[in-house]
């Protein structure tokens, strides 16, 4: 029997659920203009690609916003799908990049900026991962739960850019920078091969 304490008790976890996808929806929308801004003055590979890669977060973040709105689930099917097919124009953009940037021995310049908000971003997606698997888990909401993993591998991501940009600034491995767009291309080729398996 559903008491009106239980009632209660999932309106507040919704509600804590929508935050922390408006929140990093937030976050993501900032960081496009901030990694653009920073990707250009330092001409980094990693930093674009790391852009591009909050660019289709946002559009994941929707799904589990529309999810958690109760929205069909033909529209979120469509809306997963197109999200795989950004994944997969990404990967096929870093491979690219980062391949040519190696052969060539492109060298990017340090990024203060990139610095810090990869070092920022990596600590904010770590704190909302968390809050968003226990709160899908108290929800017993599978894309909530999900969602949060992704955010958490987005941690993980801007922390090997971040090792990238510091490597290049303190010590001169130049090919750090492109090394971490492969990292981002082995995320990206992952997630397009979960969601068009049916699993996104």
């Amino acid at each position: 029997m559903v008491t009106s304490h239980d009632d209660a008790a999932r309106s507040l976890l919704l509600r804590r659920g929508f935050a922390l996808e408006y929140a990093t929806l937030g976050w993501n929308v900032v960081g496009i203009v901030v990694l653009a801004v920073a990707a250009v003055s330092a001409r980094s590979v990693a930093l674009a690609g790391f852009g591009l890669d909050s660019l289709i977060e946002i559009g994941a973040s929707t799904v589990v916003i529309w999810e958690l709105s109760g929205t069909g689930e033909e529209r979120r099917r469509r809306a997963l799908r197109l999200i795989g097919g950004a994944f997969a124009l990404l990967a096929l953009y870093l491979v690219a990049q980062s391949t040519v940037a190696l052969a060539v021995g492109f060298h990017s310049r340090d990024s203060v900026l990139g610095i810090v908000w990869t070092a920022v971003t990596a600590l904010l997606m770590f704190a909302l991962a968390a809050g968003k698997t226990r709160t899908g888990a108290a929800l017993d909401n599978h894309v909530l739960r999900t969602e949060g993993h992704v955010t958490f591998i987005d941690g993980v991501l801007a922390a090997a850019v971040l090792l990238g940009l510091v490597l290049n600034a303190t010590v001169g491995w130049w090919w750090a920078d492109p090394l971490a767009g492969y990292v981002l291309v082995h995320y990206a080729v992952r997630e397009v091969r979960e969601i068009f398996s049916g699993h996104g």
